[in-house]
């Protein structure tokens, strides 16, 4: 009796293994942590206690705290509760070292298969008999990609255009092309190029402005705007920004007027005359040279008509445009009004496929062909419209997959 009455609080724990065997276990609260992993290693692994390493390979965890009990306090010590969660673990194996042989080794393994440096090459290929790649002939290529490309959105043009003038809402649909044709240039200005220039602190008219005047380039339009910071006239809108409405509505009635009783009267006349009012429309858009192209070229000898054509054949790219100007000059300025074989399997696996048909119906695709011929970095700006961008990525798609069978 006097044992029961002096002896220290009973506690009744909850022990859980890993192999998900469950007990409990009654201690008195002055127990060490090292007594009551014998015991639980007694209940749930029989014969562990021959190895005396057993224990010490094991550990017990509070459940709820998670915390690590220590061998060497008491259960009371470790403020452990009744009904309290021990979870007994057995310990991870220590991580051996690497011996100093298996280290060399590997660095050495290292070493031979790391690509070899310039003087490598240059000893391994001495025997070799020299060869020269005609960059002309891979520039050469590069061009005829472009003019390629030309060519389809020349016919595919055609196409929208006789599509459209076969609506019997052509009027409407014309007044539509027309109105987003003459839309303030400023909502036509590449949102993520714009967004880009804010982000790095730039103005938004002043980012807008320099993006009309280097073609949506984000690259040109920094370099722009980092040389006229100071420019006392940086801020003010281009030649001929705000009448640019005015002419456009009388455009779009004299337009309305003129394709109106046309089409009305039915007939081969209203497609012509539709046909016609889309001509004047790409007359509306002209090429747009990047002046600092321009003047870079004309210091070099070259005439300014001459220029104009180079960079207006090789999408305003200067070097391309200068190789232009000392080579053959092919293709030529007029070789880019003309459109693909219609015959070809190219063109009428673009014309077979249901996105590009759709897109055809859609005036907005039709002008957006009609920028790119003009202004060909104009381009990003499509790719990232909605309702031109799932065209001319099919388009590139079926460009790219019968350009290498």
């Amino acid at each position: 009796q006097e044992e029961k009455i002096f002896a220290g609080k009973v506690l009744r724990l909850h022990v859980c293994t890993m192999e998900g065997a469950e007990w409990l276990e009654e201690v008195p609260e002055d127990t060490t942590v090292e007594k009551l992993k014998e015991r639980c290693l007694k209940h749930c692994v029989p014969g562990s206690l021959e190895d005396p390493k057993t224990v010490t390979h094991h550990k017990l965890i509070h459940a709820t705290s998670e915390k690590v009990l220590t061998d060497t306090k008491t259960v009371l010590e470790e403020n452990i509760q009744d009904r309290d969660v021990l979870l007994l673990v057995k310990k991870r194996a220590p991580t051996l070292l690497p011996k100093m042989a298996d280290v060399v080794a590997e660095e050495k393994r290292k070493q031979e298969q790391k690509a070899p440096d310039k003087d490598a090459i240059l000893k391994a290929t001495a025997s070799l008999p020299a060869r020269s790649v005609d960059r002309s002939v891979t520039h050469h290529n590069m061009r005829d990609f472009q003019t390629e490309l030309r060519k389809i959105l020349v016919s595919l043009i055609e196409v929208a255009q006789k599509l459209l003038a076969l609506n019997p809402d052509a009027v409407e649909l014309f007044k539509k092309a027309n109105a987003m044709l003459d839309e303030d240039e400023e909502d036509r200005v590449d949102e993520i190029a714009l967004r880009q220039l804010t982000e790095m602190g730039f103005p938004e008219s002043r980012a807008v402005k320099a993006l009309r005047l280097n073609h949506m380039s984000v690259t040109q339009a920094m370099e722009w705007l980092i040389e006229h910071a100071d420019d006392p006239s940086v801020d003010a809108p281009l030649p001929g920004q705000a009448p640019a409405e005015a002419p456009a509505e009388g455009a779009a009635s004299s337009a309305e007027a003129a394709a109106g009783p046309s089409l009305e009267e039915g007939g081969e006349e209203a497609k012509d005359e539709l046909t016609e009012i889309f001509k004047k429309i790409r007359r509306k858009r002209e090429f747009r040279p990047d002046p600092r192209a321009v003047i870079a070229l004309m210091e070099m000898g070259f005439d300014e008509k001459e220029v104009v054509d180079a960079l207006r054949v090789n999408n305003n790219q200067q070097n391309a445009a200068c190789e232009w100007l000392l080579g053959d000059r092919k293709p030529s300025p007029e070789d880019l009004d003309k459109g693909i074989d219609t015959n070809s399997p190219l063109f009428q696996a673009i014309l077979e496929n249901p996105v590009v048909q759709l897109g055809l119906t859609n005036p907005k695709t039709l002008l957006a062909f009609e920028d790119m011929l003009e202004n060909p970095l104009n381009s990003t700006q499509w790719m990232n419209d909605p309702e031109t961008g799932p065209v001319m990525l099919q388009i590139s798609r079926i460009f790219q997959t019968l350009n290498r069978t």
